[in-house]
């Protein structure tokens, strides 16, 4: 499991809003360039899907996403069909501001999928991109602008 944390001098419901905005996710993360609510849904509900576009040099990809947690201010989490992967923000209240934590779970991935992660130094590429989304999102939320 990897989890990064960042403070931010935000109220967790404006970091929250930022989190959750499926769209918006290409402006934070460095791999995700594209996503889009999908099946009808539009917007973070448990059980809502979603389809993210990703990249990294040159290779090109799309995951199905499922949401598993959409608490308001507080938590945002969904699970990647196939990998099992689970992603995860969860946001505390500090004195003034926020803790933004972003957490990757591989605990119900495969097996292989783990072993090609590691193999490909996809890991590291990874736990990079989480404190570079963070940091984004940090920037966003304390700018005001979304």
């Amino acid at each position: 499991m990897d989890e990064f944390s960042i403070d931010i001098d935000a109220p967790p419901d404006r970091v929250y809003d930022l989190v959750a905005d499926i769209p918006a996710m290409g402006r934070w993360s460095p791999e995700t360039y594209r996503a889009e609510w999908r099946r009808g849904a539009s917007g973070p509900a448990e059980g809502a899907r979603f389809r993210g576009w990703n990249k990294r040099g040159p290779l090109r990809w799309f995951t199905d996403c499922t949401v598993e947690e959409a608490d308001p201010g507080r938590a945002f989490a969904f699970r990647v069909a196939g990998t099992g992967a689970r992603w995860s923000y969860r946001l505390e209240a500090t004195n003034g501001g926020t803790r933004l934590t972003e957490t990757r779970d591989l605990s119900n991935s495969p097996a292989l999928g783990r072993f090609v992660n590691r193999l490909m130094g996809q890991d590291e590429g990874l736990r990079k991109g989480m404190q570079e989304t963070l940091e984004r999102i940090k920037a966003a939320a304390e700018s005001g602008s979304s």
